[in-house]
């Protein structure tokens, strides 16, 4: 059983965004995942954009953040080189800034799977050569 999962920014905006493609797949999916969400600030920026800043789904994820549902253990400055790195390697894809923190989050944090609906995910390594552990649709 995992403890925790990496977030991001696609499963917290279909589950806030009833109309969302997916929004029903991640309903089901949190049924079965443990209430405890690591993510970055950049998730919660693309995300607050991505649901037009809607007063309801921006007072959920207060709430969730301050029960502690959702956490953002990663801090860039410590992380930058890496970060920036990453981006570099896989500016062909290319990479936005919110999935390279969650690159660098999935290489600090090896045995939690990042539940997102991005594919470039299949396509992104962790240190290097290792696959990322995903949740996200087939």
């Amino acid at each position: 059983m995992i403890e925790a999962v990496i977030l991001d920014t696609g499963p917290l905006v279909a589950f806030l965004h009833s109309n969302e493609q997916h929004h029903v797949w991640v309903v089901e999916q949190l049924k079965s995942l443990p209430p405890r969400f690591l993510t970055c600030e950049a998730v919660l920026t693309e995300s607050s954009f991505l649901l037009g800043f809607a007063p309801r789904a921006m007072e959920q994820i207060n709430e969730w953040l301050e029960r502690g549902v959702i956490q953002t253990p990663f801090q860039f400055m410590p992380e930058r080189q890496r970060v920036l790195r990453l981006m570099h390697d896989y500016r062909n894809v290319p990479m936005s800034f919110a999935d390279a923190c969650l690159v660098r989050m999935s290489e600090l944090y090896p045995d939690l799977p990042v539940f997102t609906l991005d594919k470039d995910f299949r396509v992104y390594r962790r240190n290097g050569r290792q696959r990322i552990g995903t949740i996200m649709p087939v």
